[in-house]
């Protein structure tokens, strides 16, 4: 199978596009590196010993799609990671998501269309569940969706709706949509791992450079939240864990004989707060963490936990790294590139 990773070179799609090669797959990746680094697919075809095709370019060159489907090897799926992912910015420049995160993803469906592939995992996110009561947890697909509190959680959500009247009309469509919950860990290499710009917006990097003495100390957003230490709780899951996710994805809608739009959460169904996070990495790094609570950060929610029951069933998956296997990851990565692919 040849697939398409759009956003290849990112976080989860360097860890993807890894596991893919390693399953004896094909890929080609397009990567625009705005937010990534080309190092990433390097070390992903080192330890892979194979070799993947990179295409430097946007998504939304129509003319850059045609010419990467119409070029070599016939692709057979698409995989797409390609958009801006930070809540916080997606708050202050509302625009620039829709644009990167809905029109990108329009542009890739187009493409697919006009190459005639059908196959695609969408990189979908739990934030589309919104603020849940807590009746809702852990959440379960169909729980209510839509009423987002960021524009990034609703330009994702509008990209699902497209994808939903995508297969209305066009019913051989194979589609998932993957609802992330928070991937976190690095490959047990130290070799890829995340790789933040500048300052990090996610709870673990933050950590990880707390610990290693490059900040400070490490802002907990909130500690008046209903949950049972005051800080947000969510549901982390090691990035190779939802690699693997995708693989079985693949794999599941390879094996459909006609179409199907399956919607699938991927999360291990354990949540742990904030606190919880700085207790653990302290412990994996052997170091105290310094934190001081601030206010909350807008668009963040109490709590959010999956019920990946679903996925469980119907791809032969489950998530198995711990929290502390999390942690531990991150800190191999970060201990080995504490500078990221800069260094």
């Amino acid at each position: 199978m040849h697939v398409l990773v759009t956003g290849g070179a990112g976080y989860i799609g360097s860890h993807t596009c890894l596991h893919l090669l390693q399953s004896g797959m094909d890929v080609t990746v397009i990567d625009n590196f705005c937010n990534s680094s080309p190092e990433a697919l390097n070390r992903v075809q080192v330890l892979s010993g194979r070799s993947l095709i990179v295409e430097q370019g946007d998504v939304r060159d129509a003319a850059l799609l045609d010419q990467v489907f119409q070029r070599g090897q016939a692709i057979d799926a698409v995989i797409h990671f390609a958009g801006l992912k930070a809540v916080g910015e997606s708050v202050a420049e509302p625009t620039r998501y829709y644009d990167n995160n809905v029109a990108g993803s329009l542009s890739v469906i187009q493409a697919m269309e006009r190459a005639s592939v059908s196959t695609l995992i969408f990189s979908s996110t739990a934030t589309v569940y919104g603020n849940p009561s807590s009746e809702d947890l852990p959440l379960r697909e169909t729980a209510p969706c839509g009423f987002t509190l960021s524009p990034y959680a609703t330009s994702k959500w509008m990209v699902e709706r497209c994808l939903a009247d995508l297969h209305l009309a066009q019913p051989h469509w194979r589609i998932a949509c993957l609802r992330y919950f928070n991937p976190v860990g690095a490959h047990q290499s130290g070799r890829i791992g995340e790789n933040p710009r500048g300052i990090p917006n996610n709870l673990v990097p933050y950590i990880s450079q707390v610990a290693l003495g490059m900040r400070e100390k490490v802002s907990v957003y909130g500690n008046d939240y209903a949950t049972p230490d005051g800080t947000g709780v969510r549901d982390y899951i090691h990035v190779m864990d939802l690699a693997e996710g995708h693989g079985a994805a693949l794999e599941y809608l390879g094996k459909q004989p006609q179409g199907t739009l399956l919607t699938l959460n991927l999360g291990t169904g354990q949540g742990a707060s904030v606190l919880d996070v700085i207790n653990t990495f302290s412990a994996a790094c052997g170091r105290p963490i310094p934190f001081q609570v601030v206010a909350r950060r807008p668009g963040d929610v109490p709590m959010l936990c999956a019920d990946a029951t679903l996925a469980n069933q119907l791809l032969n998956w489950q998530a198995t790294r711990s929290l502390a296997q999390m942690c531990q990851d991150s800190w191999h990565w970060q201990t080995h590139n504490p500078q990221g692919y800069d260094a």
